[in-house]
């Protein structure tokens, strides 16, 4: 009497080998959810800095390397700061927070001020 193929405990040629195939697809997908998740959110705070910059900052900066616009000492472009070797994170931050008599005190909200300092620092990599 022949085995049936789909009886308990016996196994199928190659079944093994799909559910495991199917297994590392699966969490590599799941793996790749959150990477995409953040390059939305990314994208989303490089936006919000971008339109806060061309709604309060460029009466006085350059937005891109290649606008026109007023300059001058006191306000260099966005792209310029960008690359200064003390630009930073926390630097941008604590900048943008304090108020100064070369630049009016827009009081920023939080997600503004996050997309700003995003959008400067992604400048250095001509994003």
């Amino acid at each position: 009497m022949r085995r049936s193929a789909s009886r308990p405990g016996r196994r199928r040629e190659g079944g093994d080998g799909m559910r495991i195939s199917l297994a590392t697809a699966f969490c590599a997908l799941l793996a790749a959810m959150p990477v995409a998740a953040q390059d939305a959110a990314q994208q989303a705070r490089l936006a919000t800095g971008r339109k806060v910059a061309e709604t309060w900052c460029a009466n006085c900066h350059l937005i891109g390397p290649q606008a026109r616009g007023p300059t001058g000492d006191a306000a260099p472009p966005f792209h310029a700061i960008a690359r200064m070797p003390e630009t930073s994170d926390a630097t941008l931050r604590a900048f943008l927070r304090m108020p100064h008599a070369t630049m009016p005190d827009h009081q920023l909200r939080q997600e503004e001020l996050d997309g700003v300092v995003a959008w400067i620092l992604a400048l250095r990599s001509g994003r």
